[in-house]
């Protein structure tokens, strides 16, 4: 199943939070979830946190939408409901030359906890790429065997996903991203003491040996089921 994620900002002149209402509240339930090809929809708005840096985010919100494959993800792009709908809704609440999206395939390394609606605790999205030099396969085969291994391991990990940038992306060159990792927390506070701890620490030493730190963006959510957890 294709897992894709698009990460999304406001448009100019729109608050993050008149953003982030009007894609739950009004794109999401009137226009993307009509989609029939769309087997499971989330969407992660963005919320302030100890890890913010200064400045404008880059993104206020995410959405996770789950396809069955390549041919039901391109018939997707050809239906009604996409052209008529919600490609020409999100102009009125997303700056479109922001917009990233990525096709990827999940790799479940702790299932996450299942809830329905808006979760209660903290997602955080890691998006990284890898390290100059250092072959896909290598940072695959290390990311989701020994990292992988030692993050499990952080004290208050509710859940954690590692979704890898399909090969689609590398046909013509580089992807813009190598891999999101998805990880819950109970709140913010769990989460801070987890990034804190000795088993955070010690990951982290091999993930640096992975990634371009330049390129290593946090973003911390709270989670919205549209459609989900369960497929229809």
């Amino acid at each position: 199943m294709i897992h894709q994620l698009i990460f999304a900002a406001p448009k100019p002149g729109m608050t993050e939070r008149e953003f982030q209402d009007y894609w739950l509240d009004v794109h999401a339930v009137q226009y993307a979830s009509k989609i029939p090809q769309i087997r499971k929809y989330a969407i992660d708005t963005r919320i302030p946190s100890f890890l913010d840096g200064e400045g404008e985010p880059l993104w206020s919100g995410v959405a996770e939408i789950w396809l069955a494959n390549e041919q039901e993800q391109l018939a997707s792009l050809q239906t009604d409901e996409f052209l008529n709908g919600a490609r020409l809704d999100e102009p009125k609440w997303a700056a479109f030359w922001r917009t990233v999206v990525l096709d990827t395939d999940a790799h479940v390394v702790k299932e996450p906890p299942r809830h329905e609606g808006t979760g209660s605790g903290v997602k955080l999205l890691r998006l990284v790429k890898r390290a100059e030099r250092l072959p896909l396969d290598a940072f695959r085969e290390r990311s989701l065997s020994s990292y992988a291994s030692r993050l499990a391991k952080v004290p208050g990990l509710r859940g954690y996903l590692q979704n890898h940038t399909r090969d689609g992306y590398y046909a013509l060159g580089e992807a813009m991203l190598d891999a999101v990792h998805l990880m819950w927390f109970d709140d913010e506070q769990s989460l801070a003491a987890a990034l804190e701890s000795a088993e955070f620490k010690h990951a982290e030493e091999e993930l640096a040996e992975l990634i371009e730190p330049r390129y290593d963006h946090r973003l911390v959510t709270r989670e919205h089921w549209i459609i989900g957890p369960d497929a229809r």
